[in-house]
């Protein structure tokens, strides 16, 4: 293991060591080993500084899987710049919130990908900005060699290091929050995992999820500090991903529930060969776990199942699974702390801490533990009076410190592992003139993990709001698809408590089979 603290030391230090190892791989076949991705991020890094990105400087970019988005991070790392990695699934609006927060210098995008036109939506974003750049990346990015780049960033100890990273999460309001990291912050939840998983050089990792959400770092970090090679999938969907995986071996087919279902029934559907003959584990998290999907796995695909573990967006990686951890604990838990320095405690709603396989709110302390949120005036209410976060996640620990996660404080669906917050949702659908109420809730989907409902009230009941209908005006709000609910209920009245909270575990109870 390579242990340092700053990104670009990693890529330096795996450079020198495995130089000639692979690195990645995609559905086209380009592979990219640990040197030639060095070599790659210094000519990109000459690129970008030509177009005035350096030290400080906040550059948004929201691209798929793909290599070049790999070399990206790795240039922008190089320049000290800040990054600011957006999920391509965001569109005008959260883009928008973002940049009018953070104030990056440039914003890359893809070209239009998957039907979207993400050069326009730059252009449009731009437009109400004097200092913002754009910049389209497909397959290339801007490269200049022999270009004077500053010094490397410094190596500091952990809690010297400045911030690097600008996460946003939806969380539970309608604006995204955004969760600022250094490098050292992220390297603590990306050690964890990877120790973990007792990751290796030989590991081939399914890299199938956005490489924008802050477990693709993580996962770029693990692959530098361990010499691991990743698979890089940019569409999910698209027929060629099981025959890629199938070609190069998966080890550790990556990355949650949803992506785990997919490969147990592309195995059973094609058994002979065997999907994953190689497999070791399947890591996960971000969403609920069937453990009957655990056991599944172990029993027609091999390895020791689903590894996962728990975390957020501010503090990712708190607990993990471990690779000889007992099948029971796999399936039922989240694992154990990742690291000896995380504190992890479960606090009780009089304020107690509460004893093993006793249920409160989990709070936390720890070397992965965000420097706290942009916006600054959200930090008092994130913190308790002792300085743990609040995650706004229910749950427990078992007598063998367990993580059990039982539900959340927080009113957010995951659908995909993917935070949809209810207030924004139904903020957006209470403009529509046919609704008088709304709550949106979260629904188990086998698929998932949840679905978003709407349970709307409508003013006049002769006059109903139709399912195409509230979906055509949501994305006429620019509300991004994922969004979106899924199912329409209509109700005579939402049921509310008498200080008009909704009470949508009723809701859920009513809709929920």
């Amino acid at each position: 293991m390579i242990e340092t603290a700053t990104l670009w030391q990693l890529v330096e230090e795996r450079a020198e060591a495995t130089p000639d190892a692979r690195m990645a791989v995609d559905v086209e076949g380009r592979e990219l080993t640990f040197r030639a991705y060095r070599e790659a991020c210094l000519r990109a890094a000459g690129g970008l500084a030509q177009l005035g990105v350096g030290p400080g400087r906040i550059v948004s970019w929201m691209l798929p899987t793909r290599i070049e988005s790999m070399v990206l991070v790795g240039a922008l790392a190089r320049l000290g710049a800040i990054q600011n990695p957006i999920l391509p699934i965001y569109r005008t609006r959260e883009v928008r919130f973002i940049a009018n927060q953070c104030h990056p210098a440039l914003l890359v995008t893809p070209p239009e990908w998957r039907g979207f036109d993400y050069p326009k939506m730059a252009a449009e974003i731009a437009a109400e900005h004097d200092d913002l750049r754009t910049l389209v990346v497909d397959r290339s990015l801007p490269e200049a060699e022999h270009v004077a780049l500053p010094p490397p960033p410094a190596l500091l100890p952990p809690e010297e290091l400045p911030v690097r990273w600008l996460f946003y999460s939806s969380g539970t309001t309608a604006d995204p929050k955004g969760a600022q990291h250094t490098d050292a912050s992220l390297w603590a939840a990306a050690k964890g995992m990877s120790l973990a998983l007792d990751i290796r050089p030989t590991d081939r990792v399914a890299f199938v999820f956005p490489f924008t959400h802050i477990g693709g770092i993580n996962w770029l970090q693990a692959s530098l500090a361990f010499g691991c090679c990743h698979i890089l999938i940019e569409s999910f969907a698209d027929p060629t991903t099981m025959p890629t995986l199938r070609k190069h071996g998966v080890t550790l087919g990556s990355a949650g529930t949803v992506f785990h279902e997919a490969y147990l029934k592309a195995h059973r559907t094609c058994p002979d060969p065997p999907l994953f003959p190689e497999i070791r584990a399947f890591p996960g998290g971000g969403a609920p776990k069937p453990p009957k999907l655990h056991y599944d796995l172990v029993a027609e695909m091999g390895g020791v199942g689903i590894i996962s573990g728990y975390g957020m967006t501010e503090a990712p990686i708190l607990t993990m699974s471990r690779i000889d951890d007992p099948s029971v604990k796999l399936a039922e838990t989240e694992g154990r702390i990742s690291l000896p320095d995380v504190d992890l405690r479960v606090v009780k709603s009089d304020g107690s801490v509460a004893e093993p396989g006793e249920e409160g709110e989990f709070r936390c302390k720890g070397p992965q533990l965000f420097r706290g949120y942009l916006d600054a005036k959200l930090d008092e209410a994130a913190f308790d009076e002792h300085g743990y976060f609040h995650t706004g996640d229910l749950g427990y620990l078992d007598a063998e410190g367990y993580c059990v996660v039982t539900g959340r404080l927080k009113d957010v669906i995951i659908r995909k592992g993917e935070n949809i917050p209810a207030k924004e949702v139904e903020d957006l659908l209470y403009q529509h003139p046919k609704v008088a109420d709304v709550a949106v809730i979260g629904l188990p989907d086998p698929k998932t993990g949840e679905r978003c409902c709407a349970v709307v009230q409508c003013r006049d009941a002769a006059d109903p709001l139709g399912f195409e209908e509230m979906q055509t005006f949501l994305r006429a709000q620019q509300l991004m698809v994922q969004k979106i609910p899924e199912q329409l209920e209509l109700i005579d009245a939402v049921p509310r408590n008498p200080t008009g909270k909704i009470l949508k575990q009723e809701l859920r109870k009513r809709y929920g089979a």
